[in-house]
């Protein structure tokens, strides 16, 4: 039985899953995601191959719909098509999750009751991570914790990079960033914050596949660095200039913050809100 959002009776929730050449682990990881939500988008972001025909095989599945990139344009481009068809298909809310199998997927429910309770915030999901992570991910990332944090004047985020997450869909159409790779995940959560969206922080625990297992690595170490590097440039000279000239939009972000956090609290929920 699908677990359903049931806090909002006018909210409808589907996943947003996109894909490059992940042929091992995107059935699985689309298996396991239609447990709990009945729609999913699958967005093909140029594969090879291998991998259109593991996505081919998913298209007379119930709940499935397929969406095809012409060519390769990065995970950030994917999971754009997919918020932009969500839309258009009148859902309010979007499970985001990556094709590798390296989520925790059983944590599904748990992002869903906080979307239902929060309905107006972004669910974050941040990692707990095993042996398996490689030992420069973990410095790089906290690079980034540390700018994002500067960016939103304060730990709105605790990790703006892990890619399993819950978007409220029209708030997050309004603000999709230009960023097409690995800088898409950080920099939208972060003009999310920005925009007044607050956010609710949930732990999962993640893992590193090898490669007979289907682990499957999209990050280019030179150019994903190089646009990471770019992104926190723009965001950070853009959050001074907030700070400067826009104080109210920084006012917002926070009363928004500290309301959900205040609801939060009120509740008993064990989830990070800020």
């Amino acid at each position: 039985m699908n677990l359903q959002v049931t806090a909002t009776p006018s909210a409808r929730m589907c996943a947003v899953i996109p894909t490059y050449n992940n042929p091992k682990t995107i059935g699985l990881v689309v298996e396991q995601v239609l447990r709990f939500i009945d729609t999913v988008f699958v967005v093909d972001d140029g594969s090879l191959e291998p991998g259109r025909v593991a996505v081919d095989a998913l298209q007379e599945t119930p709940g499935v719909v397929v969406l095809r990139r012409a060519q390769n344009g990065g995970k950030g481009a994917a999971v754009k098509d997919g918020l932009r068809a969500a839309h258009a298909a009148g859902y309010s809310h979007a499970l985001q999750v990556d094709a590798d199998n390296q989520h925790e997927l059983a944590r599904i429910p748990d992002l869903l009751a906080e979307s239902a309770r929060h309905p107006e915030a972004v669910i974050l999901a941040y990692p707990v991570f095993d042996e398996t992570v490689p030992k420069g991910r973990l410095h790089a990332r906290k690079i980034t914790i540390f700018w994002t944090t500067l960016e939103t004047f304060g730990r709105s985020i605790i990790d703006p990079m892990c890619g399993f997450r819950i978007y409220p869909v029209p708030a997050t159409v309004q603000v999709l960033p230009k960023s097409n790779y690995m800088d898409f995940d950080p920099e939208l959560a972060v003009r999310l914050i920005w925009s007044g969206t607050p956010a609710v922080n949930v732990p999962t625990r993640v893992r590193y596949l090898t490669a007979e297992q289907g682990g499957v690595s999209n990050f280019h170490v030179f150019y994903d660095n190089v646009r990471i590097s770019w992104m926190h440039t723009r965001l950070f000279t853009l959050s001074l200039f907030l700070f400067l000239f826009r104080p109210d939009k920084i006012l917002r972000a926070r009363r928004a913050a500290r309301a959900l956090k205040t609801r939060a609290l009120g509740h008993g929920q064990l989830a990070k809100s800020s």
